[in-house]
């Protein structure tokens, strides 16, 4: 295959079998990270399908970018698994499976006949059950959905993001339903890897509200610590100064000096050595307490600077820093390329999997699969005849065309 960031071997999951239930993004975020590497992922979407294949423009043959960034490398079948024909087809699909995932709303799957303690961990002693939801099955806020913006609000993650002026903001980026899904798929490896001495799969609740919270730090350490209420502090850090963004002529950069090492050679590097020696400026401590001084000063001496040449400057002489890049700055980066995180195949291009392997390289696979694109083939691998999958379709229990 020609392209861009592809699999080249056959990956670190090569042999685990995952049904994904999953929709939106928390779930398929996490089995494109495992599916990437290997895994063979089967996603069975519900008869109206996952529902951010609406969620564009811009989109590509109907499906939005927002599905497509995050279902590379899986098969697709639509089932409805509330019909008793549609539960079987899944419990064929879950004969031999390692992995199942799902984020149907707590009690949905034992509803079905389902559940992990009831049924599956009998039938299928060796199967990982992934359940991800908003709060969990009980507790005060036991079964309610979960939304990522909510979940921020909720864990404390919008109320340190933003800064006096603004009040708390939301995370550009889904935050806690990528995080869910990371999380989510270490909890998979992990269980996978217990397998092997005990035999059993296990149960594994994740929630949006637990990984929200796991998320909070250095803020709630400090908390712990000094008791008192986290703030936004914008792009400034909480504990370290400078640690912030800075204008210069070309563009904005930011600088992340983390010791007295650092802030000294940043001074050396601007022409300012003596700034190191400020009584004022001598230790983190100080320059916390005179932060608006420091910002001030720094803002001036990079006014006339070249911002990206400085910025390299800085962090090839061991000071971090860094130009504040746009996406489509950042994706078109000669190290991004390197890197190969812009992967391309055919007419898909997305983000690259950022987990490099010496031996066992992943990658892309496949495109991202058009609505029940492999139902037939799925089937037929389940020793379903043609007849029998016609009859499927005709009774509504396999779908090839979204319901609306």
């Amino acid at each position: 295959m020609d392209g861009k960031g592809l699999a080249r071997t056959a990956g670190a999951l090569a042999g685990i079998k995952v049904v994904d239930l999953t929709r939106v993004l928390g779930g398929p975020y996490c089995t494109m990270v495992l599916s990437d590497h290997g895994a063979e992922v089967i996603k069975v979407e519900p008869p109206q399908g996952d529902e951010v294949r609406d969620w564009g423009p811009p989109f590509h043959e109907g499906d939005a970018s927002y599905f497509i960034g995050v279902n590379r490398n899986k098969r697709a079948i639509a089932l409805d698994i509330g019909k008793a024909e549609g539960k079987a087809i899944l419990l064929k699909l879950l004969d031999g499976a390692d992995v199942l995932i799902e984020n149907f709303k707590p009690g949905s799957m034992e509803k079905w006949g389902l559940g992990y303690e009831d049924v599956l961990s009998k039938k299928f002693p060796g199967l990982i059950h992934c359940r991800i939801s908003g709060f969990g099955p009980d507790g005060p806020l036991g079964g309610l959905p979960g939304y990522d913006a909510i979940l921020q609000a909720m864990t404390g993650l919008m109320s340190v993001n933003g800064d006096q002026t603004t009040g708390p903001m939301r995370l550009g980026t889904a935050i806690v339903d990528m995080g869910t899904g990371l999380y989510s798929a270490i909890g998979i490896l992990m269980a996978l890897h217990e397998r092997k001495s005990s035999g059993l799969g296990q149960y594994i609740d994740m929630t949006l509200y637990d990984c929200g919270m796991a998320l909070l730090h250095p803020q709630a350490p400090n908390y712990f610590l000094n008791g008192s209420r986290p703030k936004g502090t914008g792009n400034p850090h909480p504990n370290l100064v400078p640690y912030d963004k800075y204008p210069t002529a070309t563009c904005e950069i930011f600088i992340a000096s983390g010791n007295n090492g650092q802030f000294r050679k940043l001074c050396e590097l601007i022409g300012l050595p003596a700034m190191a020696d400020d009584p004022r400026f001598a230790n983190n401590g100080e320059r916390n307490v005179n932060r608006a001084a420091l910002t001030q000063a720094l803002a001036a001496a990079f006014a006339k600077e070249d911002g990206k040449e400085l910025a390299l400057r800085l962090i090839r002489a061991g000071v971090p820093a860094g130009p504040v890049l746009a996406v489509d700055e950042a994706t078109a980066a000669p190290h991004t390329a390197h890197r190969e995180m812009v992967t391309e195949l055919d007419w898909y291009r997305g983000i690259g999997t950022p987990i490099k392997f010496s031996r066992t390289q992943g990658g892309t696979r496949r495109p991202p699969p058009k609505f029940a694109q492999d139902g037939s083939a799925i089937l037929e691998q389940l020793g379903y005849t043609a007849d029998e999958i016609a009859a499927l379709e005709q009774s509504g229990v396999v779908h090839t065309k979204r319901r609306v």
